[in-house]
């Protein structure tokens, strides 16, 4: 099964024959999304494929992310479950560019995407560990370790780093923002 990509022209043309499915954390998924995009987080994708099957013998799954790296992700792991999904070329980041509509939730607050943030943590932990490890050399095993971790990251298409940030206070939805389970139960309906 492979892929398909939809351009914000190509999904704005069949929006209304879509259920859309935002695979962003729900700290990024709050600072706006496209209309009724249903939250389903990357590392959630597993425990949502059962009620994804079903939505998307209903109606065509369209997977979003920040920039279209983690749709295309999760559309790969969908596409193992035999479940069909497109993904949106260049993200919600193209499509509000574009001046289409996003949805954001009152009391939403802006954070950054998780990439973005995992890269200014590594490289400030990084220019920290080099810095300090001029004044006492053993400090340059940090950057070594985060370079390291980057390594394995990119091994494993996993990230420890990200998955850490994503507990950070600000990473997180206002309180009023739809659970997972509820996210499911509508999905379900």
């Amino acid at each position: 099964m492979t892929t398909t990509a939809l351009t914000p022209a190509q999904a704005t043309a069949r929006f209304g024959q879509l259920t859309v499915i935002d695979v962003r954390t729900p700290g990024e998924y709050a600072t706006g999304h496209l209309p009724g995009a249903h939250n389903i987080p990357l590392d959630r994708l597993d425990e949502a494929a059962d009620v994804l099957k079903n939505a998307a013998q209903r109606t065509p799954l369209l997977i979003v992310c920040a920039s279209g790296a983690r749709s295309a992700k999760a559309c790969a792991q969908l596409a193992a479950r035999g479940i069909e999904a497109a993904t949106l070329e260049g993200g919600t980041s193209t499509w509000a560019t574009m001046g289409h509509e996003v949805e954001r939730p009152a009391g939403a607050r802006a954070t950054w995407p998780m990439d973005r943030q995992v890269r200014l943590a590594a490289g400030a932990l990084v220019l920290v560990g080099f810095l300090a490890g001029l004044a006492w050399p053993p400090a340059h095993w940090l950057s070594g370790a985060i370079g390291a971790g980057l390594v394995l990251s990119g091994v494993t298409n996993a990230c420890g780093m990200a998955a850490a940030l994503s507990k950070l206070p600000h990473n997180q939805p206002p309180k009023n923002t739809v659970s997972f389970q509820e996210t499911l139960l509508r999905l379900a309906a």
